[in-house]
């Protein structure tokens, strides 16, 4: 099992210097070292990306600080629980967190949990608002298709002579909707 100690460092513009962050993750004695300006913000951040990619279990991911890492705590919360899943460690030098340690086991344990929590909360809150939506006689989906405006949009469309689109602007029957009922 390979145990390699890669640090990642971000500065959220151009205009920032990472030199802080590497100088404290050399010293920590980091194997590769992966580097980004960009704001946490983004979802697309290249060289975390390619960071992930790389994990192998056994490996540590060494940041200055959590907040150079996640873009949110949910975001954060995710990442560790990537790590967990690889097998993967995460150290923070500022907050002294190590997940190697059973404190540090303990406090993402906490987090995840948390995190959970806050998705199963979700969830409820969706199914409620459904069944409120529904009690007053309001359904999701598609509203249903006139009937009688579908049979003639299939009869314009077998006799040859109309597109799909001029059928739509005769019948209001979309192309899609008419494609699907040719299908059954």
């Amino acid at each position: 099992m390979r145990s390699q100690k890669i640090g990642y460092a971000r500065v959220s513009t151009l205009d920032q210097n990472l030199d802080r962050q590497t100088d404290m993750l050399r010293a920590y004695g980091v194997d590769k070292l992966y580097t980004e300006k960009m704001s946490g913000t983004r979802r697309d951040r290249p060289e975390l990306t390619r960071l992930l990619e790389q994990l192998e279990e056994g490996d540590t991911v060494i940041v200055e600080s959590l907040s150079r890492l996640g873009r949110s705590t949910r975001d954060l919360i995710e990442l560790v629980e990537l790590f967990q899943q690889k097998g993967v460690q995460l150290v923070s030098l500022k907050e002294s967190i190590d997940t190697s340690s059973s404190t540090g086991k303990l406090l993402f344990t906490i987090m995840s949990a948390l995190a959970q929590f806050e998705r199963d909360v979700i969830a409820d809150r969706t199914r409620e608002g459904l069944q409120a939506a529904r009690a007053r006689g309001h359904f999701g989906g598609r509203p249903k298709t006139d009937a009688k405006k579908l049979q003639q949009a299939l009869k314009l469309y077998r006799s040859g002579q109309y597109t799909a689109r001029e059928i739509k602007e005769l019948t209001g029957v979309t192309k899609s909707t008419l494609y699907r009922y040719l299908r059954t």
